[in-house]
């Protein structure tokens, strides 16, 4: 689980970059980089909440929008403190609940595997979002198929 899980958070990331070029090219990118924040806020703040950060609890889920321009650095942050967390846990280690304080201020239980598989099960809902702003302002957004990672031609 722990190598599919960071090939996941690898993958996510290779599309988000590319995203992040095609965001640059929009002339209304407001929404764009709305969501784009929205993603490495929450890996942020599930990372703040699987480590018990004291600070956790406040931390938003849309806030801060960060300035388009370091956004890929924003990014990459929080993707290395994922891939750093994962990296040395055991598959056993990665099934154990951890608890946290959820939204209503009551302690909740998630296992760190569920926690990143739906960090980037969110990652492509939003990246489909984005593509389809994208689309909307008449540019052609990437293909970012999982399979197009995967799949070769044979000639």
């Amino acid at each position: 689980m722990k190598d599919y899980l960071i090939e996941t958070f690898k993958y996510n990331d290779s599309t988000n970059t590319k995203l992040l070029d095609k965001i640059k090219l929009l002339n209304d990118n407001l929404e764009s980089v709305k969501l784009f924040s929205h993603l490495i806020n929450c890996q942020y703040k599930w990372m703040a909440r699987i480590l018990q950060t004291p600070k956790a609890k406040e931390m938003s889920w849309w806030e801060p929008v960060y300035n388009f321009d370091i956004l890929k650095e924003e990014w990459t942050k929080s993707l290395d403190l994922w891939i750093t967390y994962l990296e040395p846990k055991t598959d056993v280690e990665l099934s154990t609940e951890v608890t946290f304080i959820g939204f209503d201020g009551e302690i909740w239980a998630a296992t760190p595997q569920d926690i990143a598989l739906q960090l980037n099960y969110h990652s492509i809902h939003h990246r489909a979002q984005i593509q389809t702003i994208i689309r909307q302002q008449g540019i052609e957004p990437d293909f970012v198929d999982y399979i197009g990672t995967k799949y070769r031609k044979i000639t």
